[in-house]
């Protein structure tokens, strides 16, 4: 009886001492850095058990090979709820970082940079090249798009709000799209609202219109108010708006970079030579700033404005003082190029 007890007793020991053994490997073990040493995202798909999980991790080489994963998942079976997405995995995270991330869900949020001033066009080229979006629209005509989001298809160029928008991978290209929709519809309705007075637009869509030939125009920011005063005192009096970037616009693929004399005087539907009024559309994505600059233009008394040289605008009243203007611009040009 004495040989059992004291074999009873050993062998209590030795698994006491066992455990202990273990308890401490697999905490060694969840405290171990992962083998990486640069920013890593990782897919975990859809279904993935504990041990293809395992298989995974050790195939691309995110955590070292060792008998204490699944033991790990056991002790701590928190870290065992693992959802499907793509992560980013750090320098430095330990294993127990990485199966709380994957329990977390906190899926790598990705950028995608939609900049004020460009065209829809460039927009969805930036859109198409992004990375893990999962493409949804059967091409990038405007047909398509406008029929997706039920939108007239002139109006598309304004529809959308400039910002740098963050996704998860596999969010659809429409998704993107519908938020960057959204925001732009609710912002518009907010500064059409809110609206100076007696401003000669019909609709919203037409301060938009203004606002991205504002935005074309100038990057000065205290110059935008300006700029549209000069446009809406145009409007009001009958003037012709006689914008280059209209003219930019209409002309599509055929604008070569320089503007001449026969692209001014070609008629197009956004010539704003040769047409009166505004032109039937947006020619590029309005910012905030220019939307503002739209709905509440600076009360002045100008009719023209001419590039300064120095990155700002120098504004007249009438034509003899904008013809100088031109010709100091001119002036200032040719010097610059001698020296």
């Amino acid at each position: 009886m004495s040989r059992i007890k004291t074999f009873l007793i050993v062998a209590t020991v030795i698994a006491i001492l066992a455990a202990i053994f273990s308890y401490w490997q697999i905490k060694r073990f969840a405290a171990t850095p992962l083998p990486i040493d640069q920013q890593t995202l990782y897919t975990l798909p859809a279904g993935t058990g504990r041990v293809v999980l395992e298989a995974q991790l050790e195939s691309q080489h995110l955590i070292p090979q060792s008998i204490w994963f699944g033991p790990l998942l056991k002790l701590e079976p928190e870290l065992a709820r693992f959802k499907a997405g793509t992560y980013r995995l750090e320098k430095g995270m330990t294993v127990r970082a990485l199966l709380e991330l994957l329990a977390s869900g906190k899926e790598a949020q990705f950028p995608l940079r939609l900049v004020e001033g460009q065209r829809l066009s460039e927009w969805l080229a930036e859109l198409r090249s992004a990375p893990y979006i999962r493409h949804t629209l059967k091409d990038d005509s405007v047909e398509t798009l406008a029929a997706a989001l039920n939108i007239e298809p002139r109006m598309l160029e304004g529809s959308f709000y400039p910002d740098t928008w963050l996704y998860t991978a596999n969010t659809t290209d429409m998704a993107i799209l519908q938020r960057a929709h959204s925001r732009m519809t609710a912002l518009v309705e907010k500064i059409w609202q809110g609206r100076m007075d007696h401003l000669p637009y019909k609709n919203p869509q037409e301060m938009v219109t203004m606002a991205s030939i504002i935005e074309k125009e100038t990057a000065v920011s205290a110059e935008r108010a300006r700029v549209a005063s000069v446009f809406i005192n145009r409007l009001r009096t009958g003037m012709k708006l006689q914008t280059d970037p209209t003219v930019i616009y209409g002309m599509g693929d055929k604008y070569s970079g320089v503007l001449t004399r026969k692209d001014l005087e070609t008629p197009t539907d956004y010539n704003t030579y040769t047409i009166s009024g505004l032109p039937p559309g947006p020619i590029a994505v309005p910012g905030r700033a220019s939307l503002e600059a739209a709905a509440h233009p600076e009360k002045t008394d100008y009719l023209y404005f001419v590039a300064d040289g120095k990155g700002g605008h120098t504004f007249t009243t009438n034509l003899a003082s904008h013809n100088r203007a031109v010709q100091l611009y001119r002036q200032a040009l040719k010097e610059k190029d001698e020296k």
